[in-house]
């Protein structure tokens, strides 16, 4: 039976005792404020940073791992692994998939490496590792669940709402019109993850309403498989919003996973922010990537 290594970055905001039990590698991303540098999630917590993203007067930074970091990770891992398959952050959010890409083919002839665009990010990409955690454990070689993941991309939705758009337009992440009209309108907007990106979803007033949107979002879908709910600084709403979707969906409480968004996460999201992430259907059912010409597509 192969034995494959199975690598994220902190952007997945899997928990880290469920990445214990799991046996996945987290390679960090990193915050920046000034000259200050912060690994994500080992430096410096979400609670820690959003109290001093409260008192800077600068909008923190955010850069990708080194691809010398992810060489060491495989290295290390190919001591006691047969293969190594790397699930990541979007590449048209972050530069972070092209530094696994060079790390790689530098360990090309030590330890085989695949690496899988997850074309979302948070816990939607989390839930794409635990499902590579999975089918290693159930002794697929490296290339199959590699294969299989990327057949299953479309299987994985992602919505939120923010408190404001200023931190995602400011950091590059979402269009100027949207946060625009976001700010003129007074608007907590829903956004989703589509193709890689953030894109805009619904338009609501009220963080009462934008959470009615999330529920009537994840109630919509033809089936949920699993479920997470996504924050970024306040745990009891995450919490009830939990306690709400598990009667709603008839799904078991205790496995949806409450995850607090990273650092990273939190400079693109802000204070206040909230979701779900979704396997839809089953994850396992294999369904269609992206159609023809879409980023999946050239890969």
């Amino acid at each position: 039976m192969p034995r494959v290594a199975i690598v994220t970055d902190s952007t997945s905001d899997l928990p880290a005792d469920l990445r214990e039990r799991l046996g996945i590698t987290m390679v960090p991303l990193n915050v920046h404020f000034g000259s200050d540098v912060f690994r994500d999630q080992v430096d410096i917590t979400t609670d820690q940073f959003m109290v001093r993203l409260g008192q800077s007067s600068k909008l923190p930074t955010t850069s990708q791992p080194s691809a010398g970091l992810f060489e060491e990770t495989f290295r290390a891992l190919a001591a006691d692994h047969d293969g190594v398959v790397a699930v990541l952050i979007s590449a048209k959010l972050s530069g972070t998939v092209q530094s696994a890409t060079i790390a790689r083919d530098a360990v090309a002839d030590v330890v085989p490496v695949e690496i899988v665009d997850s074309f979302s990010a948070s816990m939607a990409l989390g839930l794409q590792v635990m499902r590579a955690a999975e089918l290693a454990a159930e002794g697929l070689a490296a290339p199959a669940i590699a294969e299989r993941l990327r057949a299953e991309v479309g299987s994985y939705e992602i919505v939120f709402f923010v408190d404001t758009l200023e931190y995602l337009q400011r950091g590059g992440r979402i269009g100027k019109a949207a946060a625009f009209v976001g700010g003129l309108l007074n608007l907590k907007p829903l956004l989703r993850v589509d193709e890689g990106q953030v894109v805009p979803f619904e338009r609501t007033r009220t963080r009462a309403r934008a959470i009615q949107g999330v529920v009537d979002f994840a109630r919509g879908l033809p089936a949920v498989d699993r479920l997470s709910v996504i924050y970024s600084s306040v745990r009891a709403d995450a919490e009830a919003l939990a306690d709400r979707l598990a009667a709603e969906l008839n799904l078991k409480r205790d496995e949806i996973v409450v995850a607090q968004m990273s650092p990273v996460i939190g400079t693109h999201v802000g204070p206040g922010a909230m979701g779900v992430a979704i396997a839809e259907g089953a994850a396992g059912e294999v369904t269609s990537p992206p159609s023809a010409g879409t980023s999946a597509a050239r890969r």
